[in-house]
């Protein structure tokens, strides 16, 4: 049995960050992944998601800019387009890659058959480690809806069928209005596919700020999309080559397809960690602000069912290989970006109002409409909207938080991400230049209204 310096198992985002500065450092490192090298974030989420959504996005741009004549969206161009950035799902290159830095590469899935020293068997072959570092992702959530399990991946879509689909259909019903629903609701209705989203909640994005769920919300009434709230499907049942949902009210949606968007859920516990005395949460492989869940055991992404993000995995696969590197890196979770890529785009950070108020902070906030106050807007577009609210510490004289609503906000939402990380001083922000014409003006708007 070989044994090596470090085990990733799960090739994603934070597995590949993990791997790839413990490669840089000297390490030898062995990789296992059952499916594709990349992950679900490379294959069928973010990347497909983000292409797809471009084309439309672009096309709405165009018709807000003037002097510009609308474009119009050639299908097959947009999915070829998508199906490069996926790599025609092959992983082949990647491979080659890892092996090329001397990278140990099993594919298969992997099973955890021993500690002290970790060992981990994969395709047939076993290795053993100082370190095991489990980055085995998340699944697709299979809400309790009867009849469900009766109907295939032809007419019952998660977001793989979703973001590698064959051509848009006619109709869809999408369960869920968190991010994923939002987002691929948005894609599809801008695609001509006549939408229902059904979420369960009272709102749509219901873990943000009220404010910000209201504004998608109208959004989505202004282009179509029926969305019902405070809603659940009961049953679905096939019906010829379409599908009859009946909702909780009685009332009945007949589309082609019902895309499931009801959230994901950590995928920790296949590996037989639990055999040998690690415990876990509901499928989450619990950590420490170190990343670690046990001595040389570590946990990076969605695995360890801490904001559940790319972004987020990347920044702990950071930290454990800073840490099995022995440099000793905690993680700080306060000021992670949220961002919904619908047009105009959704982006939040830190606390909403209500959970600062709950965390007994005096809670100050401002919002402003940012065309009212700002020229940018105005020169991105004929008819610009756009929404930015701030959420204060009072007596601390510091950002907690922050939402926006309007064009590109998933880059400027990055200062006032940075000022809750770094607790920069409101006034030290007011004293702030921002460049002119540009969005990020509206943040010294919003922080004069707090009045702190």
């Amino acid at each position: 049995m070989e044994h090596v310096d470090a085990i990733v198992i799960g090739m994603g985002p934070g597995g590949e960050t993990v791997a790839s500065r413990l490669l840089d450092a000297g390490r030898r490192v062995a990789v296992a992944e059952r499916e594709l090298i990349g992950g679900e974030c490379a294959y069928y989420a973010c990347i497909p998601s983000k292409v797809l959504l471009r084309a439309p996005e672009a096309r709405q741009e165009a018709v807000g800019a003037a002097g510009v004549d609308t474009p119009g969206l050639d299908w097959p161009a947009l999915r070829d387009q998508r199906d490069r950035m996926i790599r025609h799902l092959d992983d082949s290159a990647q491979v080659r890659g890892y092996r090329d830095r001397e990278a140990l590469v099993l594919r298969g899935r992997a099973r955890v058959i021993g500690r002290d020293p970790w060992r981990v068997s994969a395709g047939g072959t076993e290795v053993s480690a100082d370190h095991l570092v489990v980055a085995t992702g998340s699944e697709a959530v299979r809400p309790p809806v009867a009849g469900l399990e009766d109907l295939g991946p032809d007419l019952i879509w998660t977001n793989r069928e979703a973001t590698t689909l064959a051509a848009p259909p006619g109709r869809a019903l999408l369960i869920g209005g968190g991010a994923v629903g939002v987002e691929l609701g948005h894609f599809l209705n801008r695609m001509g596919t006549e939408v229902t989203l059904v979420q369960r909640g009272p709102r749509l994005l219901d873990r943000e700020d009220p404010r910000l769920c209201e504004l998608i919300g109208a959004r989505f009434a202004r282009d179509g999309v029926d969305v019902r709230v405070g809603t659940t499907v009961d049953s679905v049942a096939r019906d010829g080559s379409e599908v009859l949902s009946t909702l909780d009210d009685g009332r009945s949606v007949r589309t082609d397809v019902v895309v499931l968007a009801s959230g994901r859920r950590p995928s920790a516990d296949a590996l037989g960690l639990a055999e040998l005395g690690v415990e876990l949460d509901r499928g989450a492989l619990p950590v420490d602000e170190s990343c670690q869940a046990a001595p040389g055991l570590w946990g990076v992404g969605d695995v360890t069912g801490r904001a559940m993000f790319t972004h987020v995995a990347k920044y702990q696969g950071r930290i454990v290989a800073d840490n099995v590197l022995g440099l000793g890196r905690t993680a700080d979770y306060t000021a992670v970006p949220r961002v919904v890529f619908s047009d105009p785009e959704i982006a939040a950070v830190g606390l909403t109002a209500e959970r600062a108020r709950a965390r007994g902070i005096d809670v100050v906030t401002a919002e402003v409409d940012v065309p009212e106050t700002t020229a940018r807007p105005w020169t991105y577009s004929t008819g610009p909207e756009g929404r930015l609210g701030l959420v204060a510490d009072r007596a601390g004289g510091v950002l907690v938080g922050a939402w926006a609503f309007g064009p590109l906000v998933s880059e400027w939402i990055h200062t006032a991400a940075l000022a809750i990380h770094a607790r920069v001083p409101v006034a030290l922000l007011s004293d702030s230049i921002p460049q002119f014409p540009t969005f990020n003006e509206a943040y010294l708007i919003a922080l004069e209204q707090l009045g702190i």
